[in-house]
C-alpha cells in the first residue's frame, strides 16, 4: 500500500475508538508522544485488525487458485511455525483437520527440526505450511533447507506478513515450492505479535474453504464488526480488570479454541516482560494438576465453545471454581453467552451473539484481540512499554541467528 492509503487505513481504524475513555484518551496523545512512551506501534496495531482482516481474506481468495493447486494430491498437512506463528498455527490446524478430510497437524519448527521422525507424516504426499511474521526465524529458514534437501516431494507454502524476509524472497522458482505475502500493515513492527496473530489466522483458515470463498470473505467482514464492537465497546472494562492487581492469569480454551487461549498467555507474558505468571490449558485439562495454580487472585479468562457438549463441560468447570470459591475476577469470551455462567459485578462477558454467522475457529480471533487488550493495558499500568517491553534484551522481534546442526 502507498503511505496515503496507509494513513486512510490506519485513520478509518483508530477514527471509532477515540470516543471511548481508555483508548481514545491514549489516542489523544500526539503520534510522536505516543512512540516515546512506548505503546503507539501497539495500539496501533492492536486497533487495525478490523480493517486489515478484510483486505487480508481478499488477498487470499484473490491467490485460490494457486492454493487449491498446493493441497491438490496431498494425503496430509503439516502447519509449522515458532512462538506466536506456532499458536497461529495451532488455531488453524483444527479447521483444517474438520474439514479437508486429511491429517492436519500443527508442529513446532523446532521439532520438526530436533525430531523429525516423530512429527512429520511417513510420505513425501504432503504439504508444509510455514506461517511466519517475518519470515527470518532461524528455524524455520532451517526446516524448509533440510525439508528441500532430505524429502524434496514434500510440497511447501509460505504465509507470511513479510514480504522481504527469507521465505517469501529466498524459494521462488523451487519447484513445489509457493508463497502468499500478507497486506504490508500486518507485518508488525512492535516486538509482539497482534496483528499479524490474527491475519496469519484467518488467511490460513482460507485452505479449509476454498469451495465457498464468498462465505470466507463473508465471515472475515462479520469478525471485523465483532472486534470493531469489542474494541469500542468492550475496552474500557477489559482495562479495569487488567488494572484489578491480579498475581497470575490462566486462560481456558477448548479445541478450536486452545491455541488462541495458548497465544492470549503469551501476550500477558510478553508485554509484562515476564513478571505475570501465566497458564493456558483446556477447560477439562485445568481440573487436574493445573487447577493449583489458581489462587484467590488467579485473573481466569474463559473462551467459551459454541458447541453444546463442549460447552456443558466448560460450563461444569467454571461452575466448579465457584464451588470450590477459588479465582479472581473473569473475563468470559463466547456467542450466546448463558445467563446461568456465574459472574460477579466486577467480571466483564463480551459476548458477539448467538446469530453471528461465526464458528469457533473464527471466534479464536476474537479471543485473541482480548488476550491483546487484556495484556496491553495490564503492560501500561505496571509501567512497562508494550511496543519494546524487554528493554533488556532478552527477547527480541526476530529470534537472533542461532546455530544450525546439520543430520
Amino acid at each position: 500500500m502507498s503511505s496515503t492509503s496507509d494513513d486512510v487505513a490506519k485513520n478509518s481504524a483508530l477514527e471509532p475508538l477515540t470516543d471511548t475513555k481508555e483508548l481514545g484518551a491514549l489516542l489523544g496523545v500526539p503520534r510522536q508522544q505516543q512512540l516515546a512512551r512506548g505503546y503507539g506501534l501497539t495500539l496501533e496495531e492492536i486497533a487495525q485488525q478490523p480493517v486489515v482482516w478484510p483486505e487480508t481474506a481478499s488477498r487470499m481468495v484473490q491467490r485460490a487458485h494457486d492454493l487449491t493447486a498446493c493441497l491438490a494430491g496431498v494425503e496430509a498437512v503439516v502447519l509449522t511455525g515458532s512462538g506466536s506463528s506456532q499458536y497461529a498455527s495451532e488455531c488453524i490446524a483444527p479447521a483444517l483437520h474438520a474439514r479437508l478430510g486429511l491429517p492436519v497437524a500443527a508442529q513446532p519448527a523446532g521439532t520438526i527440526l530436533t525430531h523429525p521422525e516423530i512429527c512429520l507424516p511417513p510420505s513425501d504426499a504432503a504439504l508444509l505450511v510455514s506461517v511466519a511474521r517475518s519470515g527470518n526465524s532461524p528455524e524455520s529458514r532451517a526446516v524448509v533447507d533440510w525439508l528441500l534437501e532430505a524429502r524434496p516431494g514434500v510440497r511447501h507454502l509460505f504465509v507470511t506478513c513479510n514480504k522481504d524476509g527469507a521465505l517469501a524472497t529466498s524459494y521462488k522458482g523451487v519447484q513445489g515450492a509457493s508463497s502468499v505475502v500478507l497486506p504490508d500493515e500486518t507485518n508488525d513492527e512492535s516486538l509482539v505479535m497482534t496483528s499479524s496473530f490474527t491475519s496469519l489466522v484467518l488467511a490460513g483458515l482460507v485452505l479449509g474453504v476454498l469451495d465457498a470463498l464468498d462465505a470466507y470473505e463473508a465471515r472475515a467482514r462479520a469478525l471485523s464488526q465483532v472486534a470493531t464492537h469489542v474494541l469500542v465497546h468492550r475496552s474500557d472494562a477489559l482495562a479495569s480488570v487488567a488494572r484489578s492487581g491480579f498475581g497470575s492469569a490462566i486462560y481456558l480454551g477448548s479445541g478450536y479454541r486452545l491455541g488462541a487461549a495458548r497465544e492470549a498467555a503469551l501476550k500477558m507474558m510478553e508485554m509484562n516482560a515476564g513478571k505475570v505468571a501465566t497458564l493456558a490449558e483446556s477447560f477439562l485439562g485445568l481440573r487436574h494438576g493445573p487447577m493449583s495454580i489458581v489462587k484467590d487472585d488467579t485473573l481466569v479468562v474463559a473462551f467459551l465453545s459454541s458447541e453444546a457438549v463442549a460447552r456443558a463441560y466448560e460450563m461444569d468447570l467454571l461452575h466448579e471454581l465457584r464451588r470450590k470459591n477459588i479465582g479472581g475476577r473473569r473475563v468470559i469470551v463466547g456467542a450466546g453467552v448463558p445467563h446461568e455462567v456465574e459472574t460477579r459485578p466486577d467480571d466483564v462477558v463480551v459476548d458477539v451473539g448467538a446469530d453471528a454467522p461465526l464458528g469457533d475457529e473464527d471466534l479464536s480471533l476474537v479471543d485473541a484481540v482480548v488476550g491483546q487488550l487484556l495484556a496491553f493495558f495490564h503492560c501500561l499500568g505496571s509501567g512497562f512499554r508494550p511496543d519494546s517491553p524487554s528493554d533488556d534484551g532478552i527477547i527480541t522481534r526476530v529470534v537472533s541467528d542461532f546455530e544450525i546442526h546439520r543430520r
